[in-house]
């Protein structure tokens, strides 16, 4: 529909324009600006304030460094210290991966996150549907230079993969072998820990120092879809179901706004009857819905909510890359761990990545709109599905 991705473009560079790294005033500035957005559309919307850290390079690059002093204590045979740094570093770094609890950034400064909560629909139906996106932004950096995948898809690497490679592992490898090195004495493990985690102190240095993109993609497309949907529902009421719309803030610092919603709302969510549906970086060439993602370990999504958003597509003639799993993160890991039926729908190139992933090439005149609306367009319908039945 030209029309709507007129519609769609148009509202998405409004918000491409605003600067809003995670718990930041642009942050504030573009959750203001939402609720406006859906209070046109006649929908009311509120902010939620909460308390955020607002990065993961200031966690993860204290882990590092704790690391690295690890592995200089065990370098000089001082073993209980090196094994205790780290082993600190390498249990911090580990915690603060989403859904975990994220210990080690308590202690640093805290600022204020901004969830945008909109609800329409029935709201004393007995289901629930909970669109998630979020409208901070990412930082670029050296490490997400779009090169390496170039590489690997002309050696024919990305064909006999369906699962990103995990990057973290050797983030987190590197306090973990400083602390073994001092453990088991051997100086070659300590080297190779402080190597790692030389690098890693340097990788989170430069992404903290680096601007930050227009995230159109990431995670724009999301926010922009929740306005169709909210445009859309005003001319077709959902029947028989409630929804809920969240644009949260800070998920580019491992999911902090959707954490606090879910300490806030997941109490009055029932688990039997409630479909959670994360919307992240939809304006890529190709839809799918993702599998499994974790940083560390590999968390599977619901057959149920897979076999339904599966189903849907299939009846819609909307084509999905199949059986993509990523070694990262979206909000919507925060509702899996806590044990609600969740699908996030994704886009990628033909890369399996994200379009102008962390790139400041992240902007509304690349976004792929036809992919786009197939999002929102499979979002309505499961809502409407959902209205008549449970998965």
């Amino acid at each position: 529909m030209p029309e709507e991705a007129d519609w769609l473009r148009e509202r998405l560079e409004e918000l491409e324009r605003i600067e809003r790294p995670s718990a930041s005033e642009g942050e504030r500035r573009a959750a203001e600006w939402l609720v406006a957005q859906f209070a046109e559309l006649g929908a009311e919307a509120r902010i939620e304030a909460e308390g955020a850290h607002g990065t993961y390079w200031w966690p993860l690059g204290i882990g590092a460094a704790l690391g690295a002093i690890g592995a200089a204590f065990a370098l000089r045979g001082q073993r209980l210290l090196g094994s205790l740094f780290g082993l600190l570093g390498a249990a911090g770094m580990a915690d603060d991966f989403p859904p975990h609890q994220r210990r080690l950034r308590r202690l640093l400064p805290r600022r204020t996150t901004y969830n945008v909560h909109c609800e329409l629909g029935d709201p004393d139906a007995e289901r629930t549907v909970v669109f998630i996106a979020h409208h901070d932004a990412p930082h670029t950096g050296i490490v997400f230079h779009p090169g390496p995948a170039k590489v690997a898809g002309r050696l024919g690497l990305i064909e006999k993969t369906d699962t990103s490679p995990p990057l973290m592992w050797p983030v987190v490898g590197g306090p973990l072998l400083a602390a073994l090195g001092a453990i088991t004495g051997r100086r070659l493990l300590a080297k190779i820990g402080l190597v790692f985690s030389t690098g890693t102190i340097a990788a989170m240095t430069n992404i903290g120092a680096s601007e930050t993109v227009p995230g159109a993609n990431d995670n724009g497309s999301a926010v922009v879809a929740l306005l169709a949907l909210a445009r859309r529902f005003a001319a077709e009421p959902p029947q028989g179901v409630r929804v809920i719309l969240l644009s949260a803030g800070s998920e580019e610092s491992f999911s902090e706004g959707m954490k606090a919603w879910g300490e806030r709302h997941f109490p009055d969510l029932s688990h039997d009857s409630t479909l959670f549906l994360c919307l992240e970086s939809i304006g890529s060439p190709h839809l799918l819905v993702l599998r499994g993602e974790g940083f560390l370990k590999l968390y599977e999504y619901s057959p149920r909510a897979l076999a339904f958003m599966d189903g849907l597509a299939e009846e819609m003639e909307i084509p999905l890359v199949p059986n993509l799993r990523v070694r990262a993160g979206t909000d919507g890991l925060e509702s899996l761990a806590n044990g609600y039926e969740t699908a996030v729908i994704c886009s990628c190139d033909d890369l399996k990545q994200a379009s102008n992933y962390h790139q400041p090439t992240d902007i509304a005149a690349n976004i792929n709109y036809e992919t786009l609306e197939q999002a929102i367009n499979l979002s309505q319908e499961a809502t409407r599905r959902l209205g008549n039945q449970w998965l």
